[in-house]
Protein backbone atom coordinates (compact mmCIF):
# COMPACT_ATOMS: atom_id res chain seq x y z
CA UNK A 1 0.00 0.00 0.00
CA UNK A 2 2.80 2.45 0.78
CA UNK A 3 4.63 1.60 -2.42
CA UNK A 4 1.67 2.46 -4.54
CA UNK A 5 1.42 5.89 -3.02
CA UNK A 6 5.05 6.71 -3.79
CA UNK A 7 4.56 5.88 -7.39
CA UNK A 8 1.47 8.03 -7.54
CA UNK A 9 3.24 11.03 -6.07
CA UNK A 10 6.12 10.90 -8.54
CA UNK A 11 4.00 10.74 -11.70
CA UNK A 12 2.59 14.27 -11.74
CA UNK A 13 5.97 15.95 -11.94
CA UNK A 14 7.09 13.88 -14.89
CA UNK A 15 3.77 14.12 -16.75
CA UNK A 16 3.62 17.88 -16.38
CA UNK A 17 7.06 18.40 -17.94
CA UNK A 18 6.27 16.13 -20.95
CA UNK A 19 2.90 17.66 -21.64
CA UNK A 20 4.22 21.22 -21.81
CA UNK A 21 6.87 20.42 -24.43
CA UNK A 22 4.62 18.16 -26.34
CA UNK A 23 1.81 20.67 -26.40
CA UNK A 24 4.07 23.36 -27.75
CA UNK A 25 5.40 21.12 -30.48
CA UNK A 26 1.95 19.81 -31.29
CA UNK A 27 0.54 23.31 -31.51
CA UNK A 28 3.29 24.33 -33.93
CA UNK A 29 2.81 21.25 -36.05
CA UNK A 30 -0.96 21.80 -36.11
CA UNK A 31 -0.60 25.40 -37.16
CA UNK A 32 1.86 24.37 -39.84
CA UNK A 33 -0.56 21.78 -41.17
CA UNK A 34 -3.38 24.34 -41.24
CA UNK A 35 -1.24 26.77 -43.18
CA UNK A 36 -0.21 24.06 -45.62
CA UNK A 37 -3.82 22.96 -46.08
CA UNK A 38 -4.94 26.53 -46.77
CA UNK A 39 -2.16 26.95 -49.29
CA UNK A 40 -3.09 23.68 -50.98
CA UNK A 41 -6.77 24.70 -51.10
CA UNK A 42 -5.90 28.08 -52.59
CA UNK A 43 -3.70 26.43 -55.18
CA UNK A 44 -6.42 23.90 -56.04
CA UNK A 45 -8.98 26.68 -56.41
CA UNK A 46 -6.70 28.66 -58.70
CA UNK A 47 -6.07 25.55 -60.79
CA UNK A 48 -9.82 24.87 -60.99
CA UNK A 49 -10.55 28.44 -62.01
CA UNK A 50 -7.84 28.23 -64.65
CA UNK A 51 -9.26 25.00 -66.04
CA UNK A 52 -12.78 26.47 -66.09
CA UNK A 53 -11.56 29.56 -67.91
CA UNK A 54 -9.75 27.42 -70.47
CA UNK A 55 -12.86 25.26 -70.91
CA UNK A 56 -15.07 28.33 -71.39
CA UNK A 57 -12.69 29.73 -73.99
CA UNK A 58 -12.70 26.39 -75.80
CA UNK A 59 -16.48 26.13 -75.75
CA UNK A 60 -16.72 29.65 -77.14
CA UNK A 61 -14.78 28.53 -80.18
CA UNK A 62 -16.63 25.20 -80.68
CA UNK A 63 -20.34 24.30 -81.19
CA UNK A 64 -22.20 23.08 -78.09
CA UNK A 65 -21.87 19.43 -77.21
CA UNK A 66 -25.59 18.82 -77.87
CA UNK A 67 -25.10 19.40 -81.61
CA UNK A 68 -23.23 16.09 -81.93
CA UNK A 69 -20.98 17.39 -84.71
CA UNK A 70 -19.70 13.99 -85.74
CA UNK A 71 -23.23 12.82 -86.65
CA UNK A 72 -24.61 16.06 -88.06
CA UNK A 73 -27.67 18.10 -87.07
CA UNK A 74 -31.01 18.04 -88.98
CA UNK A 75 -33.04 21.20 -89.42
CA UNK A 76 -36.04 21.48 -91.77
CA UNK A 77 -36.96 25.08 -90.98
CA UNK A 78 -34.62 26.99 -93.26
CA UNK A 79 -35.54 25.67 -96.71
CA UNK A 80 -39.23 24.71 -96.48
CA UNK A 81 -40.20 25.99 -99.95
CA UNK A 82 -37.27 24.39 -101.75
CA UNK A 83 -38.93 20.97 -101.60
CA UNK A 84 -41.76 22.27 -103.79
CA UNK A 85 -39.31 22.18 -106.68
CA UNK A 86 -39.25 18.40 -106.42
CA UNK A 87 -43.03 18.36 -105.98
CA UNK A 88 -43.32 20.38 -109.20
CA UNK A 89 -41.23 17.85 -111.10
CA UNK A 90 -43.20 15.00 -109.54
CA UNK A 91 -46.51 16.52 -110.69
CA UNK A 92 -45.25 16.66 -114.26
CA UNK A 93 -44.22 13.02 -114.09
CA UNK A 94 -47.63 12.01 -112.73
CA UNK A 95 -49.32 13.93 -115.56
CA UNK A 96 -47.43 11.91 -118.16
CA UNK A 97 -48.56 8.71 -116.46
CA UNK A 98 -52.21 9.80 -116.39
CA UNK A 99 -52.07 10.86 -120.03
CA UNK A 100 -50.95 7.38 -120.99
CA UNK A 101 -54.01 5.93 -119.24
CA UNK A 102 -56.61 8.24 -120.84
CA UNK A 103 -58.86 6.90 -123.62
CA UNK A 104 -56.99 6.98 -126.92
CA UNK A 105 -59.96 7.28 -129.26
CA UNK A 106 -61.44 10.51 -127.88
CA UNK A 107 -60.65 13.66 -125.95
CA UNK A 108 -61.20 13.94 -122.19
CA UNK A 109 -62.50 16.84 -120.13
CA UNK A 110 -61.16 17.57 -116.63
CA UNK A 111 -63.96 17.69 -114.09
CA UNK A 112 -64.32 20.89 -112.07
CA UNK A 113 -67.33 21.15 -109.70
CA UNK A 114 -67.77 24.91 -110.12
CA UNK A 115 -67.67 24.67 -113.92
CA UNK A 116 -70.16 21.79 -113.93
CA UNK A 117 -72.55 23.88 -111.82
CA UNK A 118 -72.12 26.77 -114.28
CA UNK A 119 -72.92 24.58 -117.27
CA UNK A 120 -76.10 23.33 -115.57
CA UNK A 121 -77.18 26.88 -114.74
CA UNK A 122 -76.46 28.08 -118.29
CA UNK A 123 -78.64 25.33 -119.71
CA UNK A 124 -81.37 26.51 -117.33
CA UNK A 125 -81.13 30.05 -118.68
CA UNK A 126 -81.19 28.83 -122.27
CA UNK A 127 -84.19 26.62 -121.56
CA UNK A 128 -86.04 29.48 -119.85
CA UNK A 129 -85.54 31.72 -122.90
CA UNK A 130 -86.93 29.08 -125.24
CA UNK A 131 -89.76 28.07 -122.93
CA UNK A 132 -90.94 31.63 -122.26
CA UNK A 133 -90.80 32.47 -125.97
CA UNK A 134 -92.91 29.42 -126.84
CA UNK A 135 -95.33 30.17 -124.02
CA UNK A 136 -95.82 33.77 -125.13
CA UNK A 137 -96.24 32.71 -128.77
CA UNK A 138 -99.01 30.31 -127.70
CA UNK A 139 -100.68 32.91 -125.47
CA UNK A 140 -100.52 35.49 -128.28
CA UNK A 141 -102.46 33.17 -130.56
CA UNK A 142 -105.04 32.39 -127.91
CA UNK A 143 -105.44 36.05 -126.95
CA UNK A 144 -105.83 37.10 -130.58
CA UNK A 145 -108.65 34.59 -131.01
CA UNK A 146 -110.27 35.91 -127.83
CA UNK A 147 -109.93 39.52 -129.03
CA UNK A 148 -111.38 38.66 -132.42
CA UNK A 149 -114.32 36.98 -130.77
CA UNK A 150 -115.12 40.05 -128.65
CA UNK A 151 -114.41 42.76 -131.23
CA UNK A 152 -117.62 44.34 -132.67
CA UNK A 153 -118.02 44.16 -136.48
CA UNK A 154 -116.29 47.08 -138.17
CA UNK A 155 -114.23 48.11 -135.10
CA UNK A 156 -110.46 48.65 -135.43
CA UNK A 157 -108.08 46.94 -133.01
CA UNK A 158 -105.98 49.29 -130.91
CA UNK A 159 -102.16 49.23 -131.02
CA UNK A 160 -99.45 50.41 -128.71
CA UNK A 161 -96.57 52.72 -129.40
CA UNK A 162 -93.47 51.39 -131.15
CA UNK A 163 -91.55 51.67 -127.88
CA UNK A 164 -93.33 48.54 -126.59
CA UNK A 165 -92.00 46.40 -129.46
CA UNK A 166 -88.36 46.50 -128.27
CA UNK A 167 -86.49 45.32 -125.21
CA UNK A 168 -86.42 48.00 -122.48
CA UNK A 169 -83.27 50.08 -122.86
CA UNK A 170 -82.29 49.72 -119.20
CA UNK A 171 -82.32 46.12 -117.99
CA UNK A 172 -82.47 46.06 -114.20
CA UNK A 173 -82.42 42.88 -112.14
CA UNK A 174 -85.87 42.06 -110.77
CA UNK A 175 -85.29 38.34 -110.21
CA UNK A 176 -82.11 36.79 -108.87
CA UNK A 177 -81.22 34.76 -111.94
CA UNK A 178 -77.61 35.51 -111.07
CA UNK A 179 -77.96 33.13 -108.11
CA UNK A 180 -77.81 30.28 -110.62
CA UNK A 181 -74.10 30.99 -110.97
CA UNK A 182 -73.30 31.28 -107.26
CA UNK A 183 -71.69 28.21 -105.75
CA UNK A 184 -69.74 27.23 -102.65
CA UNK A 185 -67.79 24.49 -104.43
CA UNK A 186 -64.03 24.94 -104.26
CA UNK A 187 -61.18 22.80 -105.51
CA UNK A 188 -57.72 23.09 -104.07
CA UNK A 189 -54.59 21.02 -103.63
CA UNK A 190 -53.18 19.86 -100.31
CA UNK A 191 -49.78 20.79 -98.93
CA UNK A 192 -48.63 22.32 -102.23
CA UNK A 193 -51.26 25.01 -101.79
CA UNK A 194 -53.96 26.53 -103.95
CA UNK A 195 -51.88 26.10 -107.09
CA UNK A 196 -51.46 22.34 -106.74
CA UNK A 197 -54.53 21.40 -108.76
CA UNK A 198 -53.94 24.06 -111.41
CA UNK A 199 -50.32 22.88 -111.72
CA UNK A 200 -51.36 19.28 -112.34
CA UNK A 201 -54.07 20.25 -114.85
CA UNK A 202 -51.60 22.41 -116.78
CA UNK A 203 -49.10 19.55 -116.71
CA UNK A 204 -51.77 17.30 -118.23
CA UNK A 205 -52.38 19.81 -121.02
CA UNK A 206 -48.64 20.04 -121.62
CA UNK A 207 -48.14 16.28 -121.70
CA UNK A 208 -51.05 15.40 -124.01
CA UNK A 209 -52.89 18.45 -125.37
CA UNK A 210 -54.47 16.41 -128.16
CA UNK A 211 -56.35 14.29 -125.60
CA UNK A 212 -57.71 17.11 -123.42
CA UNK A 213 -60.99 18.74 -124.45
CA UNK A 214 -61.27 21.15 -121.52
CA UNK A 215 -59.50 22.03 -118.31
CA UNK A 216 -62.51 23.13 -116.28
CA UNK A 217 -61.83 26.49 -114.66
CA UNK A 218 -60.11 29.55 -116.08
CA UNK A 219 -60.81 30.90 -119.53
CA UNK A 220 -63.92 29.29 -121.02
CA UNK A 221 -64.15 31.07 -124.35
CA UNK A 222 -65.96 34.27 -123.43
CA UNK A 223 -64.17 36.11 -126.24
CA UNK A 224 -65.93 33.87 -128.75
CA UNK A 225 -69.05 35.82 -129.72
CA UNK A 226 -70.95 32.90 -131.28
CA UNK A 227 -72.70 31.63 -128.15
CA UNK A 228 -73.33 35.14 -126.87
CA UNK A 229 -74.94 36.13 -130.16
CA UNK A 230 -77.12 33.02 -130.08
CA UNK A 231 -78.40 33.87 -126.63
CA UNK A 232 -79.02 37.47 -127.65
CA UNK A 233 -81.02 36.21 -130.63
CA UNK A 234 -83.18 34.10 -128.31
CA UNK A 235 -83.61 37.08 -126.02
CA UNK A 236 -84.68 39.26 -128.96
CA UNK A 237 -87.21 36.61 -130.02
CA UNK A 238 -88.61 36.54 -126.49
CA UNK A 239 -88.76 40.34 -126.44
CA UNK A 240 -90.65 40.34 -129.73
CA UNK A 241 -93.25 37.91 -128.35
CA UNK A 242 -93.43 40.00 -125.22
CA UNK A 243 -94.13 43.15 -127.28
CA UNK A 244 -96.91 41.39 -129.22
CA UNK A 245 -98.37 40.20 -125.95
CA UNK A 246 -98.29 43.75 -124.54
CA UNK A 247 -100.06 45.04 -127.67
CA UNK A 248 -102.82 42.48 -127.29
CA UNK A 249 -103.22 43.31 -123.59
CA UNK A 250 -103.68 46.95 -124.59
CA UNK A 251 -106.24 45.98 -127.22
CA UNK A 252 -108.05 43.82 -124.70
CA UNK A 253 -108.10 46.62 -122.14
CA UNK A 254 -109.54 48.97 -124.77
CA UNK A 255 -112.32 46.50 -125.47
CA UNK A 256 -112.98 46.22 -121.75
CA UNK A 257 -113.29 50.00 -121.46
CA UNK A 258 -115.98 50.02 -124.11
CA UNK A 259 -117.89 47.00 -122.82
CA UNK A 260 -120.55 46.80 -120.12
CA UNK A 261 -121.84 44.41 -117.53
CA UNK A 262 -120.68 40.81 -117.49
CA UNK A 263 -118.64 41.18 -120.68
CA UNK A 264 -116.71 44.06 -119.17
CA UNK A 265 -115.81 41.98 -116.08
CA UNK A 266 -114.69 39.08 -118.26
CA UNK A 267 -112.52 41.26 -120.47
CA UNK A 268 -110.99 43.08 -117.48
CA UNK A 269 -110.23 39.76 -115.74
CA UNK A 270 -108.44 38.37 -118.78
CA UNK A 271 -106.45 41.60 -119.18
CA UNK A 272 -105.40 41.55 -115.52
CA UNK A 273 -104.23 37.92 -115.71
CA UNK A 274 -102.32 38.63 -118.90
CA UNK A 275 -100.65 41.65 -117.29
CA UNK A 276 -99.41 39.44 -114.43
CA UNK A 277 -97.81 37.07 -116.95
CA UNK A 278 -96.23 40.02 -118.74
CA UNK A 279 -94.79 41.29 -115.45
CA UNK A 280 -93.14 37.92 -114.76
CA UNK A 281 -91.61 37.87 -118.25
CA UNK A 282 -90.27 41.40 -117.78
CA UNK A 283 -88.69 40.38 -114.45
CA UNK A 284 -86.90 37.47 -116.15
CA UNK A 285 -85.63 39.62 -119.02
CA UNK A 286 -84.35 42.29 -116.64
CA UNK A 287 -82.60 39.70 -114.45
CA UNK A 288 -80.43 38.59 -117.39
CA UNK A 289 -78.71 42.01 -117.42
CA UNK A 290 -78.00 41.78 -121.12
CA UNK A 291 -76.37 45.21 -121.15
CA UNK A 292 -73.61 44.21 -118.70
CA UNK A 293 -70.60 41.91 -118.86
CA UNK A 294 -68.69 39.77 -116.44
CA UNK A 295 -70.07 37.96 -113.41
CA UNK A 296 -72.84 40.56 -112.98
CA UNK A 297 -74.53 39.41 -116.17
CA UNK A 298 -76.15 35.94 -116.10
CA UNK A 299 -76.58 36.16 -119.88
CA UNK A 300 -72.83 36.70 -120.33
CA UNK A 301 -72.01 33.84 -117.95
CA UNK A 302 -74.51 31.56 -119.64
CA UNK A 303 -72.83 32.20 -123.00
CA UNK A 304 -69.43 31.23 -121.53
CA UNK A 305 -70.64 27.97 -120.05
CA UNK A 306 -72.79 27.01 -123.02
CA UNK A 307 -69.80 27.40 -125.31
CA UNK A 308 -67.70 25.23 -123.01
CA UNK A 309 -70.48 22.62 -122.82
CA UNK A 310 -70.68 22.51 -126.61
CA UNK A 311 -66.93 21.97 -127.01
CA UNK A 312 -66.84 19.19 -124.40
CA UNK A 313 -70.13 17.49 -125.26
CA UNK A 314 -69.97 13.71 -124.99
CA UNK A 315 -66.33 13.67 -123.83
CA UNK A 316 -65.19 11.33 -121.03
CA UNK A 317 -64.65 13.08 -117.70
CA UNK A 318 -61.45 12.86 -115.66
CA UNK A 319 -62.09 13.34 -111.95
CA UNK A 320 -59.04 13.35 -109.66
CA UNK A 321 -57.74 14.30 -106.25
CA UNK A 322 -54.08 15.01 -105.59
CA UNK A 323 -51.94 15.45 -102.52
CA UNK A 324 -48.61 16.94 -103.45
CA UNK A 325 -45.97 17.67 -100.83
CA UNK A 326 -42.33 18.71 -100.95
CA UNK A 327 -39.70 17.96 -98.32
CA UNK A 328 -36.50 19.84 -97.56
CA UNK A 329 -33.79 18.68 -95.15
CA UNK A 330 -30.72 20.71 -94.25
CA UNK A 331 -27.82 18.73 -92.84
CA UNK A 332 -25.35 20.92 -90.98
CA UNK A 333 -22.14 19.03 -90.21
CA UNK A 334 -19.18 20.51 -88.41
CA UNK A 335 -16.60 18.87 -90.64
CA UNK A 336 -18.37 18.40 -94.00
CA UNK A 337 -20.37 21.64 -94.06
CA UNK A 338 -24.03 22.36 -94.80
CA UNK A 339 -25.96 20.33 -97.39
CA UNK A 340 -29.53 20.45 -98.68
CA UNK A 341 -31.54 17.39 -99.61
CA UNK A 342 -34.82 17.71 -101.53
CA UNK A 343 -37.56 15.15 -102.02
CA UNK A 344 -41.31 15.04 -102.66
CA UNK A 345 -44.28 12.72 -102.42
CA UNK A 346 -47.43 12.60 -104.53
CA UNK A 347 -50.64 10.71 -103.72
CA UNK A 348 -53.02 10.65 -106.69
CA UNK A 349 -56.31 8.90 -107.16
CA UNK A 350 -58.35 9.45 -110.30
CA UNK A 351 -61.45 8.16 -112.08
CA UNK A 352 -62.53 8.38 -115.72
CA UNK A 353 -66.29 8.49 -116.32
CA UNK A 354 -68.37 8.38 -119.44
CA UNK A 355 -70.48 11.46 -120.14
CA UNK A 356 -73.53 9.70 -118.64
CA UNK A 357 -71.66 9.20 -115.34
CA UNK A 358 -70.80 5.52 -115.67
CA UNK A 359 -67.31 4.59 -114.49
CA UNK A 360 -64.82 3.56 -117.14
CA UNK A 361 -61.89 2.92 -114.79
CA UNK A 362 -60.25 4.16 -111.59
CA UNK A 363 -56.65 4.09 -110.41
CA UNK A 364 -54.52 5.07 -107.45
CA UNK A 365 -50.90 6.15 -107.73
CA UNK A 366 -48.24 6.77 -105.08
CA UNK A 367 -44.94 8.32 -106.08
CA UNK A 368 -41.97 9.56 -104.09
CA UNK A 369 -39.26 11.53 -105.81
CA UNK A 370 -35.74 10.27 -105.26
CA UNK A 371 -33.87 12.73 -103.00
CA UNK A 372 -31.31 14.96 -104.63
CA UNK A 373 -28.51 16.61 -102.69
CA UNK A 374 -27.50 20.21 -103.16
CA UNK A 375 -24.15 21.27 -101.75
CA UNK A 376 -24.70 24.82 -100.54
CA UNK A 377 -21.02 25.53 -101.02
CA UNK A 378 -21.23 24.69 -104.71
CA UNK A 379 -22.98 22.61 -107.38
CA UNK A 380 -23.97 19.07 -106.55
CA UNK A 381 -26.75 18.53 -109.11
CA UNK A 382 -26.45 19.17 -112.83
CA UNK A 383 -27.74 22.13 -114.76
CA UNK A 384 -30.92 20.36 -115.86
CA UNK A 385 -32.19 20.43 -112.28
CA UNK A 386 -31.72 24.15 -111.92
CA UNK A 387 -33.48 24.78 -115.22
CA UNK A 388 -36.44 22.61 -114.26
CA UNK A 389 -36.01 20.31 -117.25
Amino acid sequence: MILLILVFDACPVQAQAITKDDLSAARYAFELRIAQTAADAALAQREAETREAERAALLARLPPGSSRPLEGRLDTRGFGAAGLVRAFDLARGLAVEVCAALPQETRTVVHDPATSAGVTAARGVNDALLRLADELARRNKEMQLYIDAHTPPGALGGTLAVALTVVPAVLRAAADTGALFKTDVTASGLAYGEGGRALFVSALAEACPQRIAGLGGGYLGELDAVQHERLLGKLRALASHRADYANRIASLQKLADGAKGEEKRDLSGVATAAAAVLKAVDAFIESLRAGETGEKSPLFNAARYLGYAQRTEGAPVLDFDLRLEGMSIVKDNLFTGQKLRLSAIGLLWYRVHAADGSLLFARTVRKMAAPVEVDLRGEMVNGAFWGGK
